[in-house]
């Protein structure tokens, strides 16, 4: 039965201290042993002020803060926060990541965000990308640097496990999704060919890693409508999405495209999931 209220904490502070005493408080009070392999856990990143907040606020019913336009534009989440997703099944945990390029931290200091970024990844069975329409084909926006940073020490670290990344075009302009989505999907496919491998993953395609969807959304404050139908349209997708993982967490999967989400269901077969243990057996 769906929560009417949201629990949310303060999971790693903006130094990056873990709050372990807060996670106890939260892991009690959302229940967490009582799911136990069913669930799933999402995060966001992206720039700074770039509406990360008021997405997954508008996605999951979560109850982070968001940035008051009327003061202008500067940080509004520290460090990283952890909140339980409301009417979704299974227990789906949400986490908000401090935005990126912020002036608050300087253009110097980005070990926080790399450290941020990789820990998202590592714990997340799907991260949402938020970035900005304009950015896609800049060469040091949409967080290409940060991305292949994170492309190199998840291979150095980690066994394929099929993270899905959704990347979310904000404030999409006229020009069809239909035309971003492979000027995109080929700059990720770029960073991907060009960071340095680990021999075991020379020839690993980068689908072994991550399950890459896209979507666009239109201005959540010009364009008020059209942003809650297209919002909807992605709720549905991750909400099958995560009953998906929810279910079948040890065992193989198929994941559904944006393409098939008006019909979506266990069976339809998209991508193929490998889970660690199909991996190393």
């Amino acid at each position: 039965m769906a929560k009417e209220v949201c629990c949310s904490t303060q999971l790693i502070d903006g130094e990056g201290n873990f709050n372990v005493n807060g996670l106890e408080k939260f892991m009690n009070s959302v229940k967490l042993a009582e799911c136990g392999l069913s669930y799933a856990v999402v995060s966001i990143m992206g720039p700074q002020s770039s509406g990360k907040s008021t997405l997954l606020n508008n996605l999951f019913y979560t109850n982070f803060r968001e940035m008051d336009a009327f003061k202008g534009r500067s940080q509004t989440t520290q460090g990283i926060w952890l909140a339980e997703a409301t009417g979704i099944d299974p227990c789906t945990l949400v986490m908000d990541l401090e935005g990126t390029d912020g002036r608050e931290r300087g253009e110097d200091d980005t070990t926080f965000e790399k450290q941020s970024a990789l820990f998202a990844l590592a714990v997340s069975d799907i991260v949402l990308i938020n970035m900005w329409c304009h950015d896609i084909g800049r060469e040091q926006a949409a967080n290409k640097p940060l991305l292949k940073t994170v492309f190199q020490v998840m291979m150095r670290l980690f066994s394929p496990r099929k993270t899905t990344l959704l990347f979310v075009i904000r404030d999409k302009t006229k020009t069809p999704l239909e035309v971003l989505e492979p000027v995109l999907r080929e700059d990720i496919q770029k960073i991907w060919d060009s960071v340095p491998k680990p021999p075991m993953h020379k020839e690993t395609p980068l689908s072994e890693f991550f399950n890459v969807q896209v979507t666009a959304l239109s201005s959540y404050e010009e364009k008020e409508k059209q942003f809650g139908e297209q919002r909807v349209h992605v709720k549905t997708y991750l909400s099958n999405m995560l009953r998906i993982i929810g279910k079948s967490r040890q065992k193989p999967m198929v994941f559904p495209s944006l393409d098939d989400v008006s019909g979506c269901n266990d069976e339809i077969i998209s991508y193929e999931f490998k889970t660690k243990r199909q991996t190393t057996a």
